[in-house]
């Protein structure tokens, strides 16, 4: 029998990558842990308890991992704990499938590279259908914290580097989980190339404020809000990845300010503290 644990982090949009398959995301401290059993026999036997999770997924991801024969001769049982609210643009998926494949990596293919670890995820969130880009982006940074600016389509990192310490996120997640339609960023390409290439050049937080607004416009978020949030002293904000949870970065003495224009909203507020931790695994 062997037992392991691993721990990955979530993260909110600079960039959303759908328009432009390029994207740029920053580590938060919200996050997701997965303890792997595996013991003679077979079948994946999944627990959570959250209930929204895709099974698919974590199937997905143990397969990229385990041949064939690995799968017949093992049984794998697998905890998920989960801080991240599913379905609201705060990257649980590319966290959960980060530490699936980092804890199965552990075990069965301990010379896996941290590249072919986030890929397997990458891959699992294409084929279950829960990501249409992939996501490297945003497996990114919950895999490495930080900043991470990135080219989706020849997944690659271009620019990556620690966020300052002093800074929170501080999350808006609705009531309302309706999203509007994300084929529609792409009428919007030029702007999301512009705010990619200020990201790239290390402008996050005017990269992450145009995006903030595209996104807003297109997938039913007021705008206002997003000037708002700028007005009470966030250095940025924006609807995270394709919402509808909206992320303000602020230094700690504005946390109060602006967590008073969510205040006034119907949903739930999230404070959490920027990360910069790699993800860690370890037996049990």
């Amino acid at each position: 029998m062997t037992k392991v644990k691993a721990i990955v982090h979530g993260a909110v949009s600079l960039v959303n990558a759908i328009a432009n398959k390029k994207g740029a995301t920053l580590g938060i401290s919200l996050k997701v842990e997965v303890t792997i059993e595996t013991t003679p026999g077979k079948g994946i036997i999944i627990q959570s308890e959250n209930k929204t999770l895709s099974s698919r997924l974590i199937t997905k991801t143990i397969e990229k991992i385990l041949t064939k024969k690995e799968l017949d001769q093992n049984k794998i049982n697998i905890n998920v704990k989960s801080e991240i609210p599913t379905g609201y643009g705060l990257k649980s998926s590319s966290a959960i499938s980060s530490a699936v494949a980092l804890a199965c990596s552990k075990i069965f293919k301990p010379r896996f590279t941290d590249q072919q670890i986030l890929l397997a995820g990458v891959d699992a969130s294409i084929e279950s259908q829960v990501s249409i880009t992939g996501a490297f982006d945003d497996a990114c940074s919950c895999y490495f914290g930080g900043f991470n600016v990135t080219d989706n389509k020849r997944r690659k990192i271009i620019q990556s580097e620690k966020i300052p310490t002093n800074l929170l996120a501080i999350i808006f997640v609705p009531k309302n989980r309706k999203r509007g339609n994300v084929k529609k960023l792409k009428i919007l390409t030029s702007v999301f190339e512009n705010a990619w290439k200020l990201a790239e050049n290390k402008n996050y937080w005017e990269s992450m404020t145009i995006n903030g607004l595209a996104t807003a416009a297109i997938l039913n978020s007021d705008p206002k809000i997003i000037v708002n949030l700028l007005e009470k002293g966030a250095l940025a904000a924006s609807i995270s990845g394709n919402g509808p949870a909206i992320a303000a970065i602020v230094k700690k003495e504005n946390k109060q300010n602006v967590k008073k224009v969510f205040s006034s909203l119907d949903g739930n507020i999230i404070v959490a503290n920027v990360n910069n931790e790699k993800a860690e695994v370890y037996e049990l």
